[in-house]
């Protein structure tokens, strides 16, 4: 069978079934006896889950460059730049006492304008993704205030632009594994299969590959607030051979978040990705480090 079929339906099956077992479990009325009866509440709720929408702008210009290429003041021959980022993290959560089912999007982009002065500017993307996400998890354990269980998920990743030569990203996932959830730390940590449905390409290539992954957040102290996500893929099967393709895949990062309001923070930021593709003898990798501004809020709809 098609791995891509195999995939995304043991997704969708996963996600099925534990939906069905979910529902049969939620009984609002619990027989005790013939004669009596009493009445369980279950709790649920839904959330908007604004985690962060980030600006980070920095402009540098340089004015009359060409006259002081010999000064050993840096600052007066430096190239003029631009660097504009942005990043959108939002998730529609709905919970119960027995599962979680999040659709979430993701959207991020980065690009950095310089211009010498003797010659034309030149543009570089540092970063675009787009990512919309639909993940289901069932709680069957609960040790103190952290959740187990199964989970599946089915993700679209694309891009905003192109990157030059090289296509816009078009990706299908479907990820299936268990998942620890809801801790004062762990906030996600998971271990999962996932199959992939690669469409970046005219020939289309499905892939297979194991994945961890994690969002952790702890206060440091009232008002300060350290956090990271991230994930590490390896890929151990492909159905053709596209030289692109990666081996395995690094991305994490992490953050200071300290409140200037209730819903807006200020504060340093890092992160770095890894990544080894089938065609390259060495890795390649990218280290960024900054401050940003977000703004984030909670609402609970019900």
């Amino acid at each position: 069978m098609n791995l891509k079929y195999l995939t995304v339906g043991t997704a969708l099956l996963t996600l099925f079934t534990m939906s069905a077992q979910a529902e049969q479990s939620i009984n609002p009325t619990e027989t005790l006896n013939e004669a009596e009866s009493v009445q369980v509440e279950k709790t649920s709720e839904l959330r908007a889950n604004l985690r962060r929408l980030g600006l980070e702008v920095s402009s540098t210009s340089v004015s009359n460059a060409k006259e002081y290429q010999n000064s050993p003041v840096s600052q007066l021959n430096s190239d003029s730049q631009t660097l504009i980022r942005g990043v959108l993290d939002f998730v529609l959560e709905y919970e119960t006492d027995m599962s979680r089912w999040d659709n979430s999007v993701y959207m991020n982009y980065g690009k950095t304008k310089i211009k010498a002065y003797n010659e034309a500017s030149e543009t570089t993307e540092n970063e675009d993704k787009i990512l919309l996400t639909s993940d289901y998890t069932y709680k069957v354990f609960k040790f103190q205030n952290i959740d187990l269980g199964p989970f599946a998920s089915i993700a679209y990743q694309t891009e905003f632009t192109r990157n030059e030569d090289a296509p816009r990203m078009k990706v299908f996932r479907g990820k299936t594994g268990m998942k620890l959830l809801n801790g004062k730390v762990i906030k996600d940590l998971y271990i999962a299969g996932v199959g992939e449905y690669d469409m970046t390409y005219s020939e289309n290539v499905s892939k297979f590959a194991g994945e961890v992954g994690w969002r952790l957040e702890d206060s440091l102290r009232d008002g300060v607030k350290m956090s990271t996500d991230g994930y590490f893929r390896k890929y151990f099967s492909y159905s053709h051979y596209i030289g692109t393709d990666l081996k395995y895949d690094l991305s994490l990062t992490a953050r200071m978040d300290v409140d200037v309001t209730k819903t807006l923070t200020f504060g340093p930021y890092l992160s770095y990705r890894l990544a080894k593709s089938r065609e390259a003898e060495k890795h390649g990798s990218n280290f960024m480090i900054g401050l940003s501004i977000s703004y984030k809020n909670l609402l609970n709809l019900w």
